[in-house]
């Protein structure tokens, strides 16, 4: 059996209600989506209550997916878990002041040495979320340019340009 038919058949099992099939389906899953969510926040106490939040999510909504890329799908309702989160932590504020909240929140409970001081994660924070966002999307979660431009409703050569300028600010900044 293809990898594919595999998570089709982990899909139908939890739209069918079996918990095997969404336990299957935390295992496959629960990595990458850790990583997008650290990758974003830095904190990982917050990385994991999002995760949690997310995975119920997927408890409610599986009944919701009709195919299609199923990465996809999971990272829209990612990254509309991490922007409530954003927009709950503003409250009123503008996303500047909402990013400095967490890094404040970040310092309190990093380490030294936790991936936070790598030089990537540090050059990665400079950037702006959206830009920190998209490339995460790409080249962390493994999404397709076409998948974030559905995710994003952009279109694809407007995710393509912002991902590659991204790029090029973090390699310079690298340098």
């Amino acid at each position: 059996m293809t990898k594919n038919r595999d998570l089709e058949q982990i899909i139908g099992g939890c739209q069918g209600g079996e918990n095997e099939s969404f336990s299957q389906l935390v295992d496959i899953y629960s990595e990458r989506l850790y990583g997008y969510f650290y990758r974003l926040t830095g904190n990982r106490t917050i990385s994991d209550d999002l995760l949690s939040e997310l995975f119920v999510k997927l408890v409610e909504k599986i009944g919701s997916f009709k195919g299609g890329s199923f990465d996809g799908w999971v990272f829209k309702i990612a990254s509309n878990i991490f922007h409530d989160f954003l927009r709950a932590k503003q409250r009123g504020k503008k996303l500047l002041e909402g990013r400095k909240e967490l890094e404040l929140e970040r310092g309190e409970t990093t380490k030294p040495d936790d991936e936070r001081s790598d030089k990537l994660q540090t050059q990665l924070d400079k950037l702006d979320g959206d830009t920190r966002e998209l490339i995460m999307l790409r080249y962390y979660s493994q999404l397709s340019f076409k998948e974030i431009a559905k995710l994003r409703a952009e279109p694809i050569g407007t995710v393509l340009a912002k991902v590659h300028r991204g790029l090029k600010k973090l390699r310079k900044s690298m340098e």
